[in-house]
């Protein structure tokens, strides 16, 4: 079976228009007519009437038909001449009995009428269309009195219907220009309808915009990624569960995008003030993958769609991937440095160099123990691992990282993964300052005070320092004191450890800075110790 073929629907609607403007016209022009017809009968019925009171009027017709016969014709002599002068069709003259006294044609006169005389024999008077000897005609029918009052015949004039159509015929030509015009102006005013809506449905078929309502709906809402569209004007036109759960609000549709509570990159991506192609933002106490796309059809720009994917969880797991791998490091590189002392010492006492020998383990007994790792202070194994993690990849890029003498931690950690974020990204952020930084040497100094169970972290670094002005500003996302090497700006760590640090009630300032420069940066992380 062959497809059926569909018909545009903008095409539909043009037919349908065309054909309700044509039947239109076609209707009213139509009922013009009748109207008309039946107007101008009427007019001509009522002037054959007339003409008629008139020849019925005359004395002289009426004494002349009461003495009975016209010998001298003075009836058809009269009625011939009104008749020519009104251009009537007839003038009829009949005594009691319905006999012609006066006709067009002489043969008929003596004989009786064609049609019903009773109606003006009896007193009144008619207008009436009939068809009689001559053909169809407008009539006026009167009764003829004689000057006594008495009656004694009718009087019948009549008007050629011919005329009546060729009057029609006439006044129709006019109307029927006039409904030409309406219809070619409805014709236009179709195809102007037509290409509007096939503008603003994109030339799209309603069965195909039936099917993308139901797709948009199933995308929408089918799939695991936050979806905001937005249109020309920066307002909501579409909002699917998972966005409205990542934003935190759920916004109405055509509500300005303005009026969303985001505040930071993301405002600036939902505002187009900055591109995002796989941008990571944070977003209260998520971290969002943002994406933002312009939509755009023969060029026109219909709105943007922004997606928002949720990668928290899996920036959690890095995080603590990294830490493990960083532990792991240290270790490796400690194990390294003891294989290379343990080498020395057998290649000495080997070659029977045992002086030297005696004298590499004083050296190495007497070397004091490398600030690598926390005083005893700290004894809890996450932090201490995690801090000599650190020092090493410090010392892989030239910074001294020190755990202060007046660290203590009596307790133990209970959260490693908020602690994590924030001593990992203020240390983080303290060695690649330090090592940036003009002062030599440079270092990095983490001081940890346990308060019950709350911990207190202090990071200093030999850094530049943060700028007045941006002393608030480096903890929103996209913040920083440093660009990347492709121009753009980093900041998400410090955001990413105030976010953590709030979460659980407490928060990261920055301190007055050291007398000797650089930053330092003081966090509060309630709850994390036992």
């Amino acid at each position: 079976m062959s497809p059926r073929v569909r018909i545009r629907f903008a095409h539909q609607v043009l037919i349908l228009q065309i054909s309700v403007v044509v039947l239109v016209a076609l209707t009213g022009y139509a009922l013009a007519a009748w109207m008309q017809r039946g107007e101008l009968r009427n007019q001509y019925a009522w002037r054959a009437l007339t003409v008629a009171r008139s020849v019925a009027a005359d004395p002289v017709i009426g004494d002349t038909v009461a003495v009975g016969g016209d010998p001298a014709g003075t009836v058809e002599n009269r009625a011939e001449r009104v008749r020519r002068a009104t251009g009537a069709l007839f003038v009829v003259v009949t005594d009691r009995d319905g006999i012609r006294l006066s006709h067009p044609n002489r043969a008929l006169i003596g004989k009786r009428v064609s049609t019903d005389p009773s109606a003006p024999l009896s007193g009144r008077e008619v207008k009436v269309i009939e068809r009689g000897t001559l053909g169809l005609s407008a009539r006026g029918k009167v009764p003829l009195y004689d000057r006594r009052g008495t009656l004694v015949g009718e009087v019948s004039v009549g008007f050629d219907a011919r005329e009546i159509d060729r009057g029609v015929h006439r006044t129709m030509a006019v109307a029927a220009l006039f409904a030409a015009a309406a219809v070619a102006l409805g014709v236009a005013a179709s195809f102007a309808i037509g290409r509007r809506l096939k503008r603003q449905t994109l030339g799209l078929e309603p069965y195909e915009l039936a099917e993308l309502v139901q797709e948009r709906a199933a995308v929408l809402h089918g799939i695991n990624e936050g979806v905001l569209a937005v249109d020309a004007a920066n307002r909501v036109t579409a909002c699917n569960a998972e966005a409205a759960r990542l934003l935190g609000v759920t916004p109405d549709r055509g509500e300005p995008v303005a009026g969303l509570p985001v505040r930071g990159r993301l405002r600036s991506v939902l505002d187009g003030d900055e591109e995002a192609r796989n941008l990571f933002v944070a977003a209260g106490e998520r971290v969002l993958v943002v994406n933002r796309r312009e939509v755009r059809h023969d060029g026109r720009l219909l709105g943007t769609v922004i997606t928002l994917r949720d990668r928290t969880d899996v920036e959690s797991l890095a995080r603590e991937l990294d830490a493990v791998r960083a532990l792991f490091d240290a270790l490796r590189a400690q194990r390294h440095e003891y294989a290379n002392r343990m080498h020395t010492l057998s290649g000495l006492l080997r070659l029977g160099h045992y002086e030297e020998a005696a004298g590499y383990i004083q050296t190495l007994a007497g070397v004091p123990a490398a600030r690598e790792a926390p005083p005893d202070d700290v004894p809890d194994p996450y932090l201490r691992a995690f801090l000599a993690a650190k020092a090493a990849v410090a010392t892989e890029r030239g910074v001294a990282l020190e755990v202060a003498g007046t660290s203590w931690v009596p307790g133990r950690v209970v959260d490693p993964l908020d602690v994590t974020t924030v001593l990992g990204n203020l240390v983080e952020n303290a060695i690649e300052a330090a090592r940036l930084g003009a002062c030599r040497p440079a270092r990095v100094e983490v001081e940890l005070l346990g308060d019950g169970a709350d911990l207190h972290i202090t990071v200093a670094d030999s850094g530049e320092g943060v700028p007045e002005d941006l002393r608030e500003a480096v903890f929103r996302d996209g913040v920083s004191t440093r660009r990347s090497e492709d121009g753009r700006p980093r900041g998400l760590g410090l955001a990413l450890a105030r976010q953590a640090a709030r979460a659980r009630g407490g928060d990261i300032t920055i301190a007055e800075p050291d007398p000797d420069g650089g930053a330092v940066f003081v966090a509060r992380l309630p709850e994390v110790l036992q």
